[in-house]
């Protein structure tokens, strides 16, 4: 095998930080690699592909059977999430960050200073405000359904054959 400079775990992270959808392709096609490898700092490909406002390498990872949607970095204890909420431009922070709640991010993890994504949103940005409302209120009644499968009450139909 010849040597290409950098290996798929390198380019993988470089085309997330640069929004380079080509390479990005190209280590898909390749294989062999780790969609939630890290670097030094523990930033995954998602990691960067949010804090960049990479959205066309953003969609590629996220649909990534194996991706990890809440991987939390080692210095700042933040989720891609997190990253995404602080990027300048509204409408590029809008796409990522209902790309990220659209896959599934937990909006309740907190980062090194207890912050959430919300905690760490630009007050003035209502329509993503109300995404993250929203993604909270679906997380919320996801819960309840799951704790009201089981509420003690030992109904008939539990599904358990105790001996």
């Amino acid at each position: 095998m010849e040597d290409k400079g950098a290996n798929n775990k390198e380019r993988l992270l470089a085309a997330a930080r640069t929004d380079n959808e080509e390479l990005l392709l190209e280590v898909f096609e390749e294989g062999g690699f780790d969609i939630n490898c890290r670097d030094g700092l523990g930033n995954t490909a998602l990691h960067n592909a949010a804090s960049q406002g990479s959205t066309d390498v953003l969609e590629h990872i996220l649909s990534h059977e194996d991706c990890d949607v809440d991987p939390i970095n080692r210095i700042e204890k933040a989720t891609p999430l997190h990253l995404a909420v602080r990027l300048e431009d509204p409408e590029i922070r809008k796409i990522v960050v209902e790309s990220l709640l659209d896959a599934g991010a937990d909006i309740r993890i907190k980062d090194k200073n207890g912050d959430t994504a919300l905690d760490l949103l630009p007050a003035d940005d209502t329509e993503i405000r109300a995404l993250v409302r929203k993604a909270q209120a679906q997380a919320s009644v996801s819960r309840d359904d799951v704790a009201s499968d089981d509420d003690g009450s030992g109904g008939s139909d539990s599904g358990s054959d105790e001996d």
